[in-house]
């Protein structure tokens, strides 16, 4: 699925296990950034029916288990559940929508609306067809406040009647249109205003997947999360089906039967949780037939016999945010405080030259991460802005932006401008064994600039808790570092607006607005105009230093030599899992 996450590593340290249905890249040179080192495609050989694949699931907690579109925001819960989970539309490699899914997709701007049409013969893994209703229910679960879901957003309320059904003050949702009933196949969407960002995957706009309603239609809003209709035993309509799960731990999956592209080449997959602390190892002794590495253990795993390595650098960075606000659910906003800390230009500025990112990954991570400079990756190709300002390691300006703005030293340590002590509590998550040296080596180098940074909890945190604190605004946290597999539709709206409850930041300004706005405005169907709306976004983002961008890396996997068909191209994700097979 094409849509963002929260990722388990905050520097992409643990080489964020690979997910195949991954998000993707706008720019037609997808992966021109790692043809000197890796190829994204394993030798393509005769293929065999049969045979088990063990898949490892890289993580250092135990994966929540929400097998849902429409509650989970884990990559790691969408790494466990990518074997089933199909999306209702394939792509191009340019992340295009094409009609050679399971849907066709018709856009039509004049009359603002978008027709969507299911094959038949696209079943449920109980053998149900997929109809109108399971649309348009994926709708009613991320709307109705009482699920809590995290996908409701502003960009999908451009849906007619979509806020009014978010608000309670309608029962259904009047901009999505079944014409031949609930259990016909076609969904006719109605949209307020058409958006430049529509024919792309990953878009925001509309939600690309369905739920079963014959299925969960006797489960409660408030209870669907929780329910063993989506935790234990979840439909979806990909290539396999789940079998048996140890919970947290590891999943196991067999062919879908009904599946409609046919039968999967592989008996089955069995996805298994591993510790980043015994990646390497599994990797040496082939505990694994796909696994990914991490960046910062490729030396000891590069020579390894029978093993293919291919990679890409994917669409995810970590970034620095700044705690200056919290989020109301009563409105639906995020909500500055204008006394915050952090809210205050200079400090941010300087801590962000502070970071000494390329010399710290070129020591621990084998010069397979690096800094990246704006907010929107250099795969969205003329949308990345080269000339944004980025900030680079360098005290001597940091010093001088803090001495400027009145932040004067008192022994080791600065004070606020008002002369008041000033303490910094830094979120970070836990991870590889390199994680935490990096991390206390910034407090280092923030030290330098006579700033006293603490670690949040005095340790760095395990995935589950740092967001938790993060999504709950804990007062304890002035700074975080976390990080984003991102959409492969670049617009940041749904990251970074004043109603994105994934603006962690709680960052809102007139001028993000504006900007933010014209990005997906109308002038923007026009591409060039588009491009320099982009160009803007980044430079002001830069200049405000509310959200830093810090590093990508490539997501490099290794694969048993004995697999034919896994291939990282956008093109391939929809279908991947259904093409995957031993050779003969």
């Amino acid at each position: 699925m094409n849509k963002t996450r929260v990722l388990s590593s905050f520097g992409l340290l643990a080489g964020v296990a690979l997910t195949l249905t991954a998000c993707g890249s706008k720019s037609s040179n997808t992966n021109s950034q790692n043809t000197t080192k890796f190829k994204t495609a394993v030798p393509t050989k005769a293929a065999k029916s049969g045979g088990t694949l063990n898949y490892a699931i890289e993580a250092d907690s135990p994966f929540t288990g929400i097998f849902s579109n429409e509650l989970e925001t884990s990559a790691t819960d969408s790494d466990v559940m990518q074997f089933g989970n199909e999306s209702l539309f394939d792509t191009d490699d340019n992340y295009k929508i094409n009609n050679n899914g399971p849907a066709t997709f018709k856009l039509d701007k004049n009359a603002k609306t978008v027709t969507i049409k299911i094959k038949k013969g696209v079943k449920w893994s109980d053998g149900k067809q997929v109809v109108a209703k399971d649309i348009e229910y994926a709708y009613e679960i991320i709307a109705n406040k009482d699920t809590k879901s995290q996908r409701y957003t502003s960009s999908l309320a451009n849906i007619e009647g979509l806020a009014e059904y978010h608000s309670g003050k309608a029962s259904s949702i009047s901009g999505i249109e079944m014409p031949k009933g609930e259990n016909g196949d076609t969904v006719v969407l109605h949209f307020k205003e058409m958006k430049p960002g529509m024919y792309q995957s990953g878009n925001g706009y509309f939600w690309e997947s369905a739920a079963p309603y014959h299925y969960l239609k006797d489960v409660k809003f408030k209870d669907l999360e929780s329910s063993d209709k989506i935790r234990k035993h979840p439909l979806f309509f990909g290539p396999y089906k789940l079998q048996k799960l140890v919970r947290g731990q590891s999943a196991t999956w067999v062919r879908n039967p009904y599946y409609w592209r046919g039968t999967p080449k592989l008996n089955k997959i069995v996805a298994t949780v591993v510790g980043t602390s015994a990646v390497s190892q599994a990797i040496k002794s082939h505990k694994f037939d796909m696994i990914g590495v991490i960046n910062s253990q490729w030396k000891n795993v590069k020579d390894t016999k029978n093993v293919n390595f291919i990679a890409k650098v994917p669409l995810s960075y970590s970034y620095l945010g700044f705690k200056v606000g919290k989020y109301d659910s009563k409105t639906g906003k995020n909500v500055m405080n204008k006394n915050a800390k952090m809210n205050n230009k200079a400090l941010r500025q300087a801590i962000a030259y502070g970071m000494n990112v390329d010399e710290a990954y070129k020591r621990y991570m084998n010069g397979l991460s690096f800094r990246v400079p704006t907010l929107i990756p250099k795969q969205f190709g003329k949308f990345y802005n080269s000339n944004a300002d980025a900030y680079s390691y360098n005290l001597k300006k940091g010093n001088e932006i803090l001495d400027k703005a009145g932040f004067k030293k008192k022994g080791t340590y600065r004070t606020l401008p008002n002369g008041k002590k000033l303490t910094i509590h830094l979120a970070a998550m836990s991870g590889s064994s390199v994680q935490e040296t990096i991390v206390q080596n910034y407090i280092q180098q923030w030290k330098k600039l006579g700033l006293n940074v603490k670690l949040t909890t005095g340790r760095l945190i395990e995935f589950n808790s740092f967001y938790d604190k993060v999504q709950n605004d804990s007062k304890d946290i002035d700074m975080f570092i976390g990080a984003w597999s991102l959409s492969s539709e670049p617009s940041p709206a749904d990251l970074y607006s004043e109603t994105a409850p994934f603006n962690f930041s709680r960052f809102v300004s007139k001028e993000n607005t504006k900007l933010l706005d014209d990005i997906d405005s109308q002038k923007s169907f026009n591409t060039a105009y588009r491009v320099k709306a982009f160009h803007k976004w980044q430079k002001y983002m830069n200049d405000q230093a509310y959200v830093v961008p810090v590093s990508n890396g490539y997501s490099i996997t290794a694969v048993n030599s004995k697999l034919t068909n896994v291939n990282l191209n956008p093109s391939s994700g929809n279908s991947l899992w259904y093409k995957v097979a031993f050779v003969k």
